[in-house]
């Protein structure tokens, strides 16, 4: 077993040995050394168009993991080698290349088996990562809150419960003899199962937060706020994006998955309308699998949002393949039915003017903004109250002091502006909200306030 994955099962069987201890098991897997590691990547052709830009964003993923990409070897071939990947030639080449860069690591940007990786490891003699792992590492650094720990940690136990092999030769089965009888499991099937345990604990905290995940978005329901989410390809700018709209201090960096943790932020739109406005995680092609399904409760406010923002570097000369990656994505959290509006951000890189361009029905469909100069906010704002934007009820109610569960449940809905209190104990309120909660407060309480 590399050094890898046993430093990840023994911490994993520390976990679950420590499961009350939920705040230092939730950090076990997130310990990273503080110097980078020199790294060889690897990039096979099977005939695919944007090699050049492939290689390019296997580099910066590595760069993002705190690695020192020393070598890059690149090979041809019609299928992968069913042991090796690469075939045998190339393996001799790209032992070579390990041995005079004297790589720590050796990183491929494509998906390997785990006979694969152990084979390679095997013949390397060095840490051989695919591109899931690679994504995983990234995603385990980015990890700030409790829940983005825990999600972490679970995509990673799911990703190397599949690669485990027998590492110690000496536990490799239970002999028999005085001292030596045992229940008969493998150091494999040991580890397997105390794996399980641990992904087993994780579930049920992931599913305490989604239910907390879940109250929360009842809230915003039932006060009538939509929710906007921006998404898009990793380092697109939507952290920027929301920083400068929210006057939020969200980290933001000009590196692949800056942002890991969603956050949210209520925004006004204009004088009457306000939305809920949610940065998430960038999507990236072939996202592991392992990490849409840990990650399932944060993309929750991306499935259950309003309208999607989709970020774009108007920039990028494959902003059309990079649109189209993350709609693939989206179709597989199952938001692909949720109405978008695109955003060509950084034009502060090319001769465009910030606009608005529409569709056949005049609604907004497309803005040019610069997040980072702030040019075309505005503009921004518009064309989310021109999709978002609810019929409005405004005006002052006079309620008498007999009348106070009508004033309770207008301020529960959050449509009370101002308050005056008047001499004789009547109140004035200036009352602003959608007319659905205004008509739905008439109904409830059998009352007609004249708006």
């Amino acid at each position: 077993m590399n050094s890898l994955h046993q430093l990840a099962v023994r911490r994993a069987i520390l976990a679950t040995d420590n499961s009350n201890k939920s705040q230092h098991s939730a950090t076990a897997l997130f310990d990273r050394p503080q110097t980078g590691e020199r790294a060889v990547l690897v990039q096979v052709d099977f005939g695919q168009a944007n090699i050049d830009e492939d290689v390019e964003e296997l580099s910066s993923l590595a760069l993002s993991a705190g690695a020192d990409p020393v070598a890059l070897l690149t090979a041809k071939r019609n299928a992968p080698d069913a042991r090796i990947y690469i075939g045998k030639g190339k393996l001799e080449e790209l032992r070579t290349t390990v041995d005079l860069a004297e790589a720590d690591v050796v990183l491929f940007n494509h998906a390997l088996s785990p006979s694969q990786e152990r084979n390679l490891e095997k013949e390397l003699h060095c840490r051989v990562l695919d591109r899931a792992g690679l994504i995983l590492d990234i995603f385990a650094q980015r990890a700030r809150t409790f829940e983005g720990k825990l999600q972490v940690e679970l995509a990673q136990l799911r990703h190397i419960s599949t690669r485990l092999v027998r590492g110690w030769t000496h536990l490799e089965r239970q002999k028999g003899g005085i001292g030596l009888r045992g229940p008969g499991e493998t150091q494999l099937e040991t580890d397997r199962r105390l794996l399980g345990i641990r992904i087993k604990q994780l579930r049920k905290k992931l599913d305490k937060v989604r239910k907390q995940r879940d109250q929360g978005r009842q809230s915003r329901v039932k006060h009538d706020l939509p929710t906007v989410a921006l998404v898009g390809y990793t380092n697109a700018g939507k952290s920027t994006l929301f920083n400068h709209i929210t006057n939020s201090e969200v980290y933001a960096a000009d590196q692949l998955f800056a942002t890991l943790d969603p956050t949210l932020r209520k925004i006004p739109l204009n004088e009457t309308d306000s939305v809920i406005l949610a940065d998430t995680v960038g999507f990236i092609s072939q996202l592991p699998h392992e990490l849409v399904a840990a990650f399932r409760a944060t993309l929750e406010e991306t499935r259950m949002a309003n309208l999607l923002v989709h970020v774009i570097d108007a920039n990028d000369e494959l902003r059309d393949e990079r649109i189209e990656q993350v709609n693939e994505v989206l179709e597989e959290i199952g938001a692909n039915e949720i109405p978008q509006l695109l955003v060509m951000n950084k034009i502060d890189l090319m001769e465009v003017p910030s606009r608005i361009d529409v569709d056949e029905e005049g609604k907004p469909k497309v803005v040019w903004l610069s997040a980072k100069t702030g040019d075309g906010l505005e503009l921004l704002k518009q064309a989310l109250a021109g999709h978002l934007g609810q019929e409005k009820v405004c005006g002052e109610v006079t309620l008498t002091p007999a009348d106070g569960r009508i004033r309770a449940k207008l301020f529960e809905l959050d449509a009370v502006g101002e308050e005056q209190v008047l001499k004789n104990g009547d109140v004035v309120l200036s009352v602003n909200t959608s007319k659905k909660n205004y008509n739905q407060l008439c109904k409830e309480l059998g009352v007609d306030l004249g708006l």
